[in-house]
Protein backbone atom coordinates (compact mmCIF):
# COMPACT_ATOMS: atom_id res chain seq x y z
CA UNK A 1 0.00 0.00 0.00
CA UNK A 2 1.02 3.40 -0.57
CA UNK A 3 1.00 5.83 2.12
CA UNK A 4 0.93 9.70 1.96
CA UNK A 5 2.34 12.04 3.69
CA UNK A 6 0.40 15.40 3.83
CA UNK A 7 2.30 18.90 3.78
CA UNK A 8 0.59 22.52 3.88
CA UNK A 9 1.68 25.28 2.80
CA UNK A 10 0.42 27.70 4.81
CA UNK A 11 1.60 31.02 3.93
CA UNK A 12 0.54 30.22 0.51
CA UNK A 13 -3.11 29.65 1.86
CA UNK A 14 -3.38 32.54 4.41
CA UNK A 15 -2.40 34.94 1.39
CA UNK A 16 -5.74 34.01 -0.23
CA UNK A 17 -8.22 33.64 2.24
CA UNK A 18 -8.05 37.60 3.00
CA UNK A 19 -10.69 37.09 -0.70
CA UNK A 20 -13.11 35.39 1.29
CA UNK A 21 -16.43 36.97 0.69
CA UNK A 22 -19.38 36.89 2.84
CA UNK A 23 -22.15 34.54 2.10
CA UNK A 24 -25.84 33.87 3.79
CA UNK A 25 -27.46 30.37 4.01
CA UNK A 26 -31.00 29.89 4.53
CA UNK A 27 -32.58 27.56 6.34
CA UNK A 28 -34.96 24.28 5.93
CA UNK A 29 -35.21 21.29 6.94
CA UNK A 30 -32.92 19.85 9.67
CA UNK A 31 -31.20 16.67 10.84
CA UNK A 32 -30.30 17.06 14.56
CA UNK A 33 -27.61 19.25 15.29
CA UNK A 34 -24.13 18.60 16.17
CA UNK A 35 -22.34 20.42 19.35
CA UNK A 36 -19.58 21.49 17.20
CA UNK A 37 -19.69 23.72 13.78
CA UNK A 38 -17.24 20.84 12.38
CA UNK A 39 -14.48 21.48 10.21
CA UNK A 40 -10.76 19.33 10.56
CA UNK A 41 -10.51 22.18 13.80
CA UNK A 42 -13.52 20.95 15.73
CA UNK A 43 -14.58 17.47 14.94
CA UNK A 44 -16.49 15.95 17.15
CA UNK A 45 -16.16 12.67 18.56
CA UNK A 46 -13.33 10.04 18.21
CA UNK A 47 -12.60 7.93 15.10
CA UNK A 48 -13.04 4.29 14.98
CA UNK A 49 -11.00 3.20 12.18
CA UNK A 50 -12.84 -0.62 12.60
CA UNK A 51 -16.08 0.94 12.19
CA UNK A 52 -18.58 -0.67 9.52
CA UNK A 53 -18.78 1.37 6.46
CA UNK A 54 -21.86 2.04 6.33
CA UNK A 55 -24.06 1.92 2.71
CA UNK A 56 -26.94 3.48 1.14
CA UNK A 57 -25.44 6.89 2.01
CA UNK A 58 -26.03 9.85 -0.39
CA UNK A 59 -23.09 12.09 -1.32
CA UNK A 60 -23.82 15.10 -3.10
CA UNK A 61 -21.12 16.29 -5.80
CA UNK A 62 -20.72 20.15 -6.52
CA UNK A 63 -17.80 20.66 -8.62
CA UNK A 64 -16.64 24.72 -9.48
CA UNK A 65 -18.75 23.88 -13.00
CA UNK A 66 -20.62 21.46 -14.56
CA UNK A 67 -19.82 20.15 -18.19
CA UNK A 68 -16.24 21.18 -17.26
CA UNK A 69 -14.10 18.11 -18.56
CA UNK A 70 -11.99 17.86 -15.61
CA UNK A 71 -14.95 18.15 -13.23
CA UNK A 72 -16.78 15.45 -15.35
CA UNK A 73 -14.34 12.87 -14.63
CA UNK A 74 -13.13 13.63 -11.36
CA UNK A 75 -16.86 13.59 -10.33
CA UNK A 76 -17.38 10.00 -12.42
CA UNK A 77 -14.59 8.32 -10.44
CA UNK A 78 -16.27 9.68 -7.14
CA UNK A 79 -19.57 7.95 -8.53
CA UNK A 80 -17.50 4.79 -9.57
CA UNK A 81 -16.48 4.43 -5.76
CA UNK A 82 -19.84 5.61 -4.62
CA UNK A 83 -21.62 2.65 -6.20
CA UNK A 84 -18.54 0.15 -5.03
CA UNK A 85 -19.49 1.23 -1.73
CA UNK A 86 -23.55 0.39 -1.85
CA UNK A 87 -24.02 4.56 -1.71
CA UNK A 88 -25.67 6.81 -4.00
CA UNK A 89 -24.13 9.64 -6.24
CA UNK A 90 -25.67 12.71 -7.08
CA UNK A 91 -24.10 16.18 -8.99
CA UNK A 92 -25.41 19.26 -8.87
CA UNK A 93 -23.84 22.96 -9.38
CA UNK A 94 -23.65 25.54 -11.96
CA UNK A 95 -22.04 25.54 -15.35
CA UNK A 96 -19.73 29.05 -14.76
CA UNK A 97 -16.99 28.92 -13.13
CA UNK A 98 -17.50 32.30 -11.08
CA UNK A 99 -21.11 31.90 -9.88
CA UNK A 100 -20.09 31.68 -5.96
CA UNK A 101 -23.92 32.63 -5.27
CA UNK A 102 -24.62 29.47 -7.51
CA UNK A 103 -22.92 27.42 -5.31
CA UNK A 104 -23.74 28.61 -2.01
CA UNK A 105 -27.71 27.80 -3.37
CA UNK A 106 -26.38 24.47 -3.99
CA UNK A 107 -24.82 23.69 -0.60
CA UNK A 108 -28.57 25.12 0.72
CA UNK A 109 -30.18 22.68 -1.38
CA UNK A 110 -28.47 19.51 -0.63
CA UNK A 111 -28.62 20.50 3.40
CA UNK A 112 -32.38 20.75 2.76
CA UNK A 113 -32.30 17.39 0.72
CA UNK A 114 -30.78 15.33 4.07
CA UNK A 115 -27.65 14.27 2.14
CA UNK A 116 -25.28 12.28 4.32
CA UNK A 117 -22.39 14.20 2.92
CA UNK A 118 -21.15 16.90 0.80
CA UNK A 119 -17.88 17.13 -1.58
CA UNK A 120 -17.34 20.16 -3.07
CA UNK A 121 -15.14 22.20 -5.05
CA UNK A 122 -14.95 25.41 -4.04
CA UNK A 123 -15.13 28.60 -6.31
CA UNK A 124 -13.66 30.68 -2.96
CA UNK A 125 -12.33 30.20 -0.14
CA UNK A 126 -14.94 31.78 2.27
CA UNK A 127 -18.21 32.42 0.03
CA UNK A 128 -19.55 29.11 0.98
CA UNK A 129 -18.48 28.96 4.29
CA UNK A 130 -21.96 29.71 6.26
CA UNK A 131 -23.43 27.71 4.05
CA UNK A 132 -21.14 24.81 4.83
CA UNK A 133 -20.94 25.40 8.52
CA UNK A 134 -25.21 25.00 7.87
CA UNK A 135 -24.76 21.79 6.96
CA UNK A 136 -22.03 20.19 9.27
CA UNK A 137 -24.55 21.50 12.10
CA UNK A 138 -27.27 19.70 10.37
CA UNK A 139 -24.74 16.15 10.67
CA UNK A 140 -23.36 16.39 6.91
CA UNK A 141 -19.59 15.74 6.26
CA UNK A 142 -18.17 17.92 4.14
CA UNK A 143 -15.34 17.01 2.06
CA UNK A 144 -13.43 19.48 -0.39
CA UNK A 145 -11.55 18.77 -3.63
CA UNK A 146 -9.28 20.37 -6.16
CA UNK A 147 -10.32 23.95 -4.48
CA UNK A 148 -10.12 24.28 -0.85
CA UNK A 149 -12.66 26.71 1.53
CA UNK A 150 -11.79 27.65 4.89
CA UNK A 151 -10.23 24.91 6.87
CA UNK A 152 -13.20 25.41 9.79
CA UNK A 153 -15.69 25.21 7.13
CA UNK A 154 -15.20 21.70 5.81
CA UNK A 155 -13.91 18.15 7.51
CA UNK A 156 -11.41 17.28 5.14
CA UNK A 157 -9.74 19.25 2.53
CA UNK A 158 -8.81 16.42 -1.05
CA UNK A 159 -5.62 18.03 -2.15
CA UNK A 160 -4.56 17.09 -6.00
CA UNK A 161 -1.01 17.04 -4.63
CA UNK A 162 1.04 19.18 -2.06
CA UNK A 163 0.84 23.23 -3.51
CA UNK A 164 4.90 22.98 -2.94
CA UNK A 165 4.92 20.36 -5.45
CA UNK A 166 2.81 21.79 -8.11
CA UNK A 167 3.55 25.41 -7.25
CA UNK A 168 7.38 24.96 -7.87
CA UNK A 169 7.58 21.98 -10.49
CA UNK A 170 5.83 23.93 -13.04
CA UNK A 171 8.65 26.62 -12.67
CA UNK A 172 11.06 24.81 -12.41
CA UNK A 173 9.83 23.19 -15.62
CA UNK A 174 9.46 26.49 -18.03
CA UNK A 175 12.70 27.46 -16.58
CA UNK A 176 14.45 24.52 -18.04
CA UNK A 177 12.00 25.20 -21.48
CA UNK A 178 13.11 28.80 -21.66
CA UNK A 179 16.77 28.25 -21.07
CA UNK A 180 16.07 30.22 -17.91
CA UNK A 181 16.00 33.33 -18.94
CA UNK A 182 13.55 35.56 -20.15
CA UNK A 183 9.96 37.17 -19.45
CA UNK A 184 7.14 34.49 -18.35
CA UNK A 185 3.59 35.08 -17.37
CA UNK A 186 0.69 33.18 -15.76
CA UNK A 187 -3.08 32.34 -17.39
CA UNK A 188 -4.71 31.46 -13.69
CA UNK A 189 -8.83 30.33 -13.75
CA UNK A 190 -10.83 32.96 -11.20
CA UNK A 191 -9.14 35.71 -9.47
CA UNK A 192 -10.65 34.12 -6.13
CA UNK A 193 -9.77 30.44 -6.95
CA UNK A 194 -7.77 29.28 -3.68
CA UNK A 195 -6.00 26.38 -5.32
CA UNK A 196 -4.89 28.71 -8.25
CA UNK A 197 -3.46 31.43 -5.87
CA UNK A 198 -2.13 28.72 -3.50
CA UNK A 199 -0.03 27.80 -6.19
CA UNK A 200 0.94 31.22 -7.73
CA UNK A 201 2.08 32.09 -4.26
CA UNK A 202 3.88 28.90 -4.17
CA UNK A 203 5.60 29.63 -8.19
CA UNK A 204 6.35 33.59 -7.08
CA UNK A 205 8.41 32.31 -4.05
CA UNK A 206 10.37 29.71 -6.51
CA UNK A 207 11.24 32.63 -8.40
CA UNK A 208 12.90 34.49 -5.76
CA UNK A 209 15.95 31.84 -5.97
CA UNK A 210 18.71 33.41 -7.35
CA UNK A 211 19.06 30.81 -9.88
CA UNK A 212 15.99 32.78 -11.52
CA UNK A 213 17.32 35.93 -11.50
CA UNK A 214 16.98 36.47 -15.53
CA UNK A 215 13.47 35.28 -15.45
CA UNK A 216 11.22 37.76 -14.87
CA UNK A 217 7.29 37.25 -13.79
CA UNK A 218 5.73 40.17 -15.94
CA UNK A 219 1.72 39.52 -15.36
CA UNK A 220 -0.87 37.18 -13.83
CA UNK A 221 -4.02 37.59 -16.24
CA UNK A 222 -7.54 35.49 -15.21
CA UNK A 223 -9.33 33.92 -17.63
CA UNK A 224 -12.27 32.37 -15.64
CA UNK A 225 -11.85 28.92 -16.59
CA UNK A 226 -14.04 30.11 -19.67
CA UNK A 227 -12.40 28.93 -23.04
CA UNK A 228 -12.80 32.17 -25.12
CA UNK A 229 -11.64 34.64 -22.17
CA UNK A 230 -8.63 32.27 -22.08
CA UNK A 231 -8.16 32.69 -25.24
CA UNK A 232 -8.38 36.36 -25.74
CA UNK A 233 -6.22 36.64 -22.40
CA UNK A 234 -3.73 34.35 -24.28
CA UNK A 235 -3.39 37.02 -27.15
CA UNK A 236 -3.61 39.77 -25.05
CA UNK A 237 -0.67 38.61 -23.25
CA UNK A 238 1.55 38.63 -26.41
CA UNK A 239 0.63 41.54 -27.43
CA UNK A 240 1.41 43.26 -23.97
CA UNK A 241 4.79 41.20 -23.58
CA UNK A 242 5.97 40.78 -27.40
CA UNK A 243 9.12 39.49 -25.78
CA UNK A 244 6.84 36.64 -23.62
CA UNK A 245 8.71 33.75 -23.56
CA UNK A 246 6.87 31.21 -21.66
CA UNK A 247 3.46 31.12 -20.21
CA UNK A 248 2.49 28.96 -16.93
CA UNK A 249 -1.57 27.92 -16.82
CA UNK A 250 -2.19 25.99 -14.02
CA UNK A 251 -5.65 25.39 -15.19
CA UNK A 252 -6.98 22.87 -17.43
CA UNK A 253 -9.26 25.14 -19.02
CA UNK A 254 -6.49 27.74 -19.63
CA UNK A 255 -3.71 25.78 -20.85
CA UNK A 256 -5.98 23.95 -23.80
CA UNK A 257 -7.24 27.63 -24.79
CA UNK A 258 -3.69 29.33 -24.86
CA UNK A 259 -2.42 26.08 -26.55
CA UNK A 260 -5.16 26.52 -29.34
CA UNK A 261 -4.44 30.01 -29.76
CA UNK A 262 -0.40 29.61 -29.64
CA UNK A 263 -0.73 26.37 -32.39
CA UNK A 264 -2.10 28.92 -34.88
CA UNK A 265 -0.16 31.84 -34.14
CA UNK A 266 3.74 32.90 -35.20
CA UNK A 267 4.59 32.28 -31.51
CA UNK A 268 3.90 28.15 -31.92
CA UNK A 269 7.37 26.67 -30.69
CA UNK A 270 8.99 30.31 -29.79
CA UNK A 271 6.74 31.27 -26.60
CA UNK A 272 6.86 27.72 -24.30
CA UNK A 273 3.34 27.00 -22.40
CA UNK A 274 2.80 24.47 -19.58
CA UNK A 275 1.15 24.36 -16.75
CA UNK A 276 -1.72 21.77 -15.84
CA UNK A 277 -3.94 19.93 -17.86
CA UNK A 278 -5.47 16.66 -19.36
CA UNK A 279 -3.99 14.16 -21.89
CA UNK A 280 -7.20 14.33 -24.23
CA UNK A 281 -7.03 17.80 -24.15
CA UNK A 282 -3.45 18.66 -25.37
CA UNK A 283 -2.57 15.34 -26.87
CA UNK A 284 -2.63 17.63 -30.39
CA UNK A 285 -0.77 20.43 -29.00
CA UNK A 286 2.13 17.77 -27.92
CA UNK A 287 2.10 15.88 -30.90
CA UNK A 288 2.54 19.33 -33.37
CA UNK A 289 5.46 20.99 -31.14
CA UNK A 290 3.20 23.71 -29.58
CA UNK A 291 3.52 22.21 -25.85
CA UNK A 292 6.75 20.05 -24.59
CA UNK A 293 5.28 18.99 -21.06
CA UNK A 294 3.17 19.73 -19.08
CA UNK A 295 1.22 18.26 -15.42
CA UNK A 296 -1.82 17.03 -14.05
CA UNK A 297 -3.14 14.23 -11.52
CA UNK A 298 -5.71 11.97 -12.43
CA UNK A 299 -8.96 13.42 -11.59
CA UNK A 300 -10.86 10.25 -11.68
CA UNK A 301 -8.58 9.23 -8.66
CA UNK A 302 -9.31 12.74 -6.83
CA UNK A 303 -13.14 12.19 -7.15
CA UNK A 304 -12.76 8.74 -6.43
CA UNK A 305 -10.65 9.82 -3.02
CA UNK A 306 -13.38 12.44 -2.27
CA UNK A 307 -16.17 9.96 -2.54
CA UNK A 308 -14.30 7.51 0.05
CA UNK A 309 -13.20 9.79 2.56
CA UNK A 310 -17.13 11.02 2.32
CA UNK A 311 -18.35 8.00 2.94
CA UNK A 312 -15.08 7.19 6.14
CA UNK A 313 -16.53 10.02 7.43
CA UNK A 314 -20.22 9.58 7.26
CA UNK A 315 -19.25 5.76 8.84
CA UNK A 316 -17.07 7.28 11.78
CA UNK A 317 -14.01 5.54 10.68
CA UNK A 318 -12.56 9.30 10.56
CA UNK A 319 -13.27 12.72 11.83
CA UNK A 320 -11.04 14.42 10.18
CA UNK A 321 -7.84 14.92 12.35
CA UNK A 322 -4.34 15.37 11.69
CA UNK A 323 -2.71 11.63 11.96
CA UNK A 324 -6.03 9.82 11.60
CA UNK A 325 -4.99 7.20 8.57
CA UNK A 326 -8.00 5.34 6.48
CA UNK A 327 -8.04 2.90 3.52
CA UNK A 328 -9.16 4.26 0.19
CA UNK A 329 -9.56 0.84 -1.65
CA UNK A 330 -7.75 0.62 -4.41
CA UNK A 331 -6.26 3.62 -3.74
CA UNK A 332 -4.27 2.75 -0.64
CA UNK A 333 -4.17 4.02 2.58
CA UNK A 334 -3.97 7.79 3.60
CA UNK A 335 -3.29 9.96 6.19
CA UNK A 336 -4.50 12.86 7.24
CA UNK A 337 -2.93 15.81 7.04
CA UNK A 338 -2.61 19.35 8.80
CA UNK A 339 -5.67 21.35 8.84
CA UNK A 340 -7.42 18.21 7.38
CA UNK A 341 -5.35 17.35 4.27
CA UNK A 342 -5.34 14.40 2.54
CA UNK A 343 -2.42 14.37 -0.65
CA UNK A 344 -3.76 12.37 -3.21
CA UNK A 345 0.28 12.16 -4.66
CA UNK A 346 2.50 13.73 -6.71
CA UNK A 347 1.08 15.01 -10.02
CA UNK A 348 2.40 13.23 -13.47
CA UNK A 349 4.23 14.54 -16.37
CA UNK A 350 2.88 14.49 -19.51
CA UNK A 351 5.11 14.77 -23.03
CA UNK A 352 5.34 13.16 -26.19
CA UNK A 353 7.12 10.14 -25.03
CA UNK A 354 3.75 8.85 -22.61
CA UNK A 355 0.67 10.79 -23.39
CA UNK A 356 -0.35 8.01 -25.87
CA UNK A 357 -0.30 5.77 -22.01
CA UNK A 358 -3.45 7.85 -20.72
CA UNK A 359 -6.85 8.34 -21.49
CA UNK A 360 -8.63 10.88 -19.46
Amino acid sequence: MRKSTIRRTCAALAAVTSLALAATACGGTTKEDVKNEGGSAAAGGKADPNAETKKGLTVGFLPKQVNNPYFTVADKGGEKALKELGSSYKEVGTSSGTDTAGQVSYVNTLTQQQVDAIAVSAQDPGALCTALKQAMKNDIKVVTYDSDTNPDCRNAFISQASADDIGRTQVQQMAEQIGNKGEIAILSAAQTATNQNAWIEIMKDELKDPKYKDIKLVKVAYGDDDAQKSFQQTQGLLQEHPNLKGIISPTTVGIKAAAQYLSGSKYKGKVKLNGLGTPNDMRKYVKNGTVEAFELWDPAKLGELAARTAVALSSGQITGKEGETFKAGGLGEYTIGKDGVIDLGKPTVFNAGNIDEFDF
